[in-house]
């Protein structure tokens, strides 16, 4: 997705010297073509992501766009403060990137484990909280939050699911989530890149005979209500899978929009992180193992699900 997004934004900055890079001193091999090309739209601001953050939004008062840059937690988490006060309360086109969500750097600890920022930066107002699945809606969201005017928030995964098929013509939008197969026994509503994982285990239902719909909910806030009631109306199956704790991200805001609307499913179930720490340290892929998060466990536990008498 890192490299996606890069792509786009260098495609962008060709046409709009308002466009300006900010990096927490990482993304060098990256950004080379980016700083190559766009030398005084790109700064370094070094081990120093709180500062980051003010000087993005000093620089967004003046009319540009900025796009702050680091790894997991360290450009939302450790900047929290800088987001809410600076950023948000004065509605200014910073665009904080973050990449490596959930287990994406696994080996390096919880520091490293970007496993509850959806749920903090949706609580914030006036921001856009974006976390696509897959490469093309990668590229269509760089461009995107890039003409939302205010603060935004990207949330990149280092794997990616796959976001086709598309249909003809098919155009991406902000708050508007993507039915990506059509399923009669349930749904499952997935967010970033965790989706490689849950089409695994809708084609493992679908050898035991279990038609599964898959939506991608690319953004958190706002969010495709009529869609997720409508998925719930006519499934009565909601699963919400995600690579992030299931109090307050996905599965929170799934689970608060069927309440608030009295559409009621006849079964839900959240599935992410459920308690504690991820203090296991390992990569992505055995990290989503250990956690329950792989394709093996999300079908049985979607089997057992629908087994329950209701």
């Amino acid at each position: 997705m890192r490299d996606h997004f890069i792509e786009r934004l260098c495609e962008l900055a060709e046409d709009n010297s308002r466009i300006t890079l900010v990096t927490g001193d990482l993304g060098f091999g990256v950004f080379d073509d980016y700083r190559r090309r766009f030398p005084r739209q790109f700064i370094n601001a070094g081990v120093a992501e709180q500062n980051m953050t003010g000087l993005a939004t000093g620089l967004a008062l003046e009319g540009r766009i900025v796009f702050t840059y680091s790894i997991g937690n360290f450009p939302t988490l450790r900047c929290l403060e800088q987001i809410r006060n600076d950023a948000c309360y004065h509605e200014a086109n910073v665009k904080v990137v973050a990449v490596g969500g959930g287990f994406s750097y696994g080996s390096l600890g919880i520091s490293h484990h970007a496993t509850e920022d959806l749920a903090i930066m949706r609580s914030l107002p006036d921001i856009t909280v974006v976390s696509p699945c897959g490469f093309w809606e990668t590229m269509e969201a760089t461009e995107a939050i890039l003409n939302t005017s205010g603060t935004c928030y990207l949330r990149l995964d280092k794997s990616a699911g796959d976001d086709a098929p598309r249909k003809k013509g098919e155009k991406y939008r902000i708050g508007k989530a993507r039915t990506l197969r059509k399923g009669e026994d349930c749904a499952i509503i997935v967010t970033g890149g965790i989706l490689e994982e849950v089409w695994q285990a809708a084609n493992i239902l679908e050898s035991h005979g279990v038609s599964a719909s898959i939506m991608s909910v690319h953004t958190i806030k706002p969010f495709d209500t009529e869609t997720v009631l409508n998925a719930c109306r006519e499934t009565g199956t909601i699963i919400t899978v995600e690579e992030h704790t299931i109090c307050g991200g996905l599965g929170g805001i799934v689970a608060e929009t069927l309440l608030d609307h009295g559409v009621h499913p006849t079964r839900f179930l959240r599935i992410g992180l459920e308690a504690g720490f991820s203090s296991i340290v390992g990569s992505q892929k055995y990290l989503r193992q250990r956690y329950g998060l792989d394709a093996e466990t999300i079908s049985t536990r979607i089997q057992n699900l629908l087994k329950k008498r209701i």
